[in-house]
C-alpha cells in the first residue's frame, strides 16, 4: 500500500489537484562569438578562477555572476569585466558554461 492510497484511505471524498509543471527556465544570456577564457590562479596563497572576455551587457554580467556563485556555492566577485570565483572550479564552471550556450577556453595546467 502505498503513500496515494493511505491517503485516499483517509480522505476518500478528497479529489486531487492537478499540479501544473513549474520549470524554471535556464536564464538567458547574452551569448558571444569570442570563447571565455577560464584560468587559474593563486592570490595570497589561495586558489581563484578567473573568467575573462566576457562582453556583455552590465546586467547579464551581474546576473552570469550570481548564477555561478549560486550553482557552486562559493564567493566570488565581478571586476573589470572579469568574474573572480573562490577556489579551483574551472571543470564545474566550464560545464555550466557549455550547458548555457557559452564557447569556453581553459587557460593553463
Amino acid at each position: 500500500m502505498d503513500l496515494q492510497d493511505q491517503l485516499k484511505n483517509l480522505f476518500p471524498d478528497h479529489e486531487p489537484e492537478e499540479v501544473e509543471n513549474t520549470e524554471q527556465e535556464a536564464p538567458s544570456y547574452w551569448l558571444q562569438d569570442d570563447p571565455i577564457i577560464c584560468k587559474y590562479e593563486k592570490r595570497k596563497g589561495k586558489p581563484v578562477t578567473i573568467l575573462d572576455g566576457y562582453n556583455g551587457a552590465d546586467s547579464d554580467f551581474k546576473k552570469l555572476t550570481k548564477d555561478l556563485k549560486t550553482y557552486l556555492g562559493v564567493g566570488g566577485s565581478y571586476k573589470k569585466e572579469s568574474i573572480i570565483i573562490q577556489g579551483d572550479y574551472r571543470d564545474k564552471i566550464m560545464a555550466f558554461l557549455k550547458d548555457h550556450g557559452f564557447s569556453v577556453k581553459r587557460v593553463g595546467g
